[in-house]
């Protein structure tokens, strides 16, 4: 599978508790962190549910 880079740009301060836990799941925990995850549709349901606090690096 392909591998796509996600780094998240905003912060998760005064967010739903889903969005937190959302973004621990798909490994983010600080400010401008970068992690790598497989281009799976369950990955991209996920950033799509945090989209407004991460970036997708292709």
């Amino acid at each position: 599978m392909a591998k796509i880079k996600i780094q998240q740009v905003k912060s998760r301060i005064k967010c739903p508790a889903v969005q937190k836990r959302t973004l621990d799941a798909l490994g983010l925990h600080k400010m401008h962190q970068i992690v790598e995850q497989e281009n799976t549709p369950t990955i991209l349901g996920m950033i799509k549910t945090v989209h407004h606090l991460v970036k997708v690096i292709e």
